[in-house]
């Protein structure tokens, strides 16, 4: 029997910095069918499914069939769901790409609205975008927050972008006194407080202007740069998957995608950042803090079906397996919109 490599993905989004994960692991060779011509031996692997919505099980439900909607209830759904879904072969051809357009589409919701937002700017930098609605409760607030007139370098289509008050001259009085209104306006508009922090910078390793609470940060529409990649890679390891830092630390960063999707006042443009890495042969992943119920082992080409057909999979983890199949050569300049999807990837700004 021959060994070929697996994969798992892991989402790792805590703290303030955003990476993806990639597992490869030592399996014994399956014949599994291949949903392109690829260079590669066919793979398997490990995918962890930790998040779902209403929204999934109705798209499930619509996709598998009265059999499949027996067995997915209002609020979750079970690995024979997922079973049953990665072996479908419901698309017209192996090579119809149309079902991970629809994924990508997902994470980049109502850009038509991107002109009900104004620029958030900081020592001439701007570090995000808030929604007219929003500002006005943000007007409240006359000694953390002020409407500045439009100039060439800053505009939108309110005539004004917004800044902090000009008393609020270091990182530190600038967190308290967001993290002060954050808390007046309260559950009610920043639903979700969890008192973490976000750094807020104008792009990727620029200087940190101040932190703002993690559920507050799409309402500032800022960027969720922060602690370095590889540490926060590790802790998420760990956490996730049981992995030890001595393991964890091998893995390649091998790129980034990016999008933005703007839902009511919230606007998310976030970059995550990818990373491979390959497992000691035997080593099984087991979750550490209780956010995870199980692991389970499906064909990467499953993957790909359960991708294309279903909305499972938390919806941003889409967009790094796509990102994996391409890197693998499981999707093929051969398939139909190949380019326009390599690019959808990075819809975001990747800076």
């Amino acid at each position: 029997m021959g060994i070929s490599s697996g994969i798992t993905t892991i989402c790792c989004c805590s703290g303030t910095s955003i990476s993806k994960l990639h597992f490869h692991h030592h399996l014994p060779r399956a014949s599994i069918p291949s949903i392109s011509p690829s260079p590669s031996p066919a793979l398997q692997g490990r995918i962890k499914f930790s998040s779902f919505s209403s929204r999934s099980v109705a798209a499930a439900r619509h996709r598998l069939g009265s059999a499949t909607a027996s067995s997915v209830g209002s609020s979750c759904f079970t690995w024979d769901d997922v079973f049953r879904a990665g072996e479908s072969n419901e698309t017209d051809s192996a090579s119809d790409l149309g079902g991970f357009f629809d994924r990508v589409i997902l994470c980049n919701r109502n850009l038509e609205k991107l002109n009900e937002f104004m620029p958030f700017v900081i020592a001439n930098q701007i570090v995000g975008y808030v929604h007219f609605g929003f500002a006005d409760h943000l007007r409240k607030f006359r000694d953390v927050f002020v409407f500045q007139k439009d100039t060439k370098a800053f505009s939108s289509n309110f005539g004004c972008h917004v800044t902090l008050h000009s008393s609020l001259t270091t990182a530190e009085d600038r967190t308290r006194a967001v993290g002060d209104v954050v808390k007046c306006l309260g559950e009610e508009l920043i639903p979700g407080i969890r008192n973490e922090l976000f750094p807020v910078v104008s792009s990727f390793g620029s200087p940190i202007f101040f932190s703002v609470e993690r559920a507050a940060a799409p309402y500032f529409g800022t960027k969720p740069h922060g602690i370095s990649c590889e540490k926060n890679l590790v802790k998420e390891c760990e956490e996730e998957a049981g992995i030890p830092s001595s393991i964890s630390g091998r893995a390649v960063p091998v790129g980034a995608i990016s999008y933005m999707d703007i839902d009511g006042h919230r606007f998310k443009r976030d970059v995550m950042f990818c990373y491979d890495l390959k497992l000691p042969e035997g080593f099984i992943p087991r979750n550490e803090d209780g956010e995870v119920e199980s692991f389970k082992l499906v064909p990467v080409t499953h993957v790909a079906n359960i991708i294309r057909s279903t909305e499972f999979y938390k919806a941003n983890c889409n967009l790094v397996i796509i990102d994996f199949l391409f890197r693998h050569g499981y999707i093929t300049p051969e398939n139909i919109g190949y380019l326009k999807l390599l690019q959808s990837l990075r819809s975001g700004d990747c800076s």
